[in-house]
């Protein structure tokens, strides 16, 4: 996730903060609150797009 000066990296499997440059505790809580509610949409279009 980036936004203006701000970037932020989740793990999917299992969802875990990778890396966070910027953004305040509240709002990750909410950007990991949104990983969590799409997890499996995202890992499907993640093997989508890089393979299995």
């Amino acid at each position: 996730m980036d936004r203006d000066d701000c970037s932020a990296k989740f793990w999917l499997q299992p969802v875990s903060l990778a890396r966070n440059l910027g953004f305040p505790a509240h709002e990750l809580r909410t950007i990991r609150g949104i990983v969590e509610s799409n997890h499996s949409a995202l890992l499907e279009a993640w093997h989508g797009y890089f393979g299995a």
